[in-house]
């Protein structure tokens, strides 16, 4: 009896032990499945970002090129307004010449129209006085 008591005792221990493989060999493979999903999920992050990565560099380049394409637009829009500006003053001082031009051009008018009046009257004065001569020479000569 010591024998197959013996013997009933390893039985239960080697299904026992048959059991715990079981579940141990089972616990084996839902890790390994899920060492195989957490892979594929980590190859699938991997790739992520590795893409997420080449976006961030083309919107880096991206963003610098615009930065720079920014100031260049900058200085020209400061060039452009330096050169408003310039050509506003000289559009102004052009606008004073024209002015003043103007004014002289009235002035010579104004001082010919003067002159022209003045050698008028003094035409008449002439022709009067030639006349006021001519009859009293014509008044002065016998008459025949």
């Amino acid at each position: 009896m010591s024998d197959s008591a013996g013997g009933g005792t390893q039985e239960p221990k080697i299904e026992e032990l048959k059991s715990k493989l079981e579940s141990l060999q089972q616990g084996k493979k839902v890790l390994e499945e899920e060492i195989m999903e957490r892979k594929s999920l980590s190859e699938c992050l991997q790739k992520e970002l590795a893409t997420l990565q080449t976006e961030a560099f083309q919107l880096e380049r991206t963003h610098q090129e615009r930065k720079e394409l920014s100031q260049k637009l900058q200085l020209q829009c400061e060039e452009s307004e330096r050169e408003f500006v310039r050509l506003a003053e000289q559009n102004k001082k052009s606008d004073e010449l024209l002015a003043q031009h103007r004014y002289e051009i009235q002035e010579l008018k104004l001082k010919r129209r003067k002159l022209r009046l003045k050698f008028e009257d003094q035409l008449h004065q002439l022709i009067k006085q030639h006349n006021q001569l001519y009859a009293i020479i014509k008044d002065s000569q016998p008459k025949t």
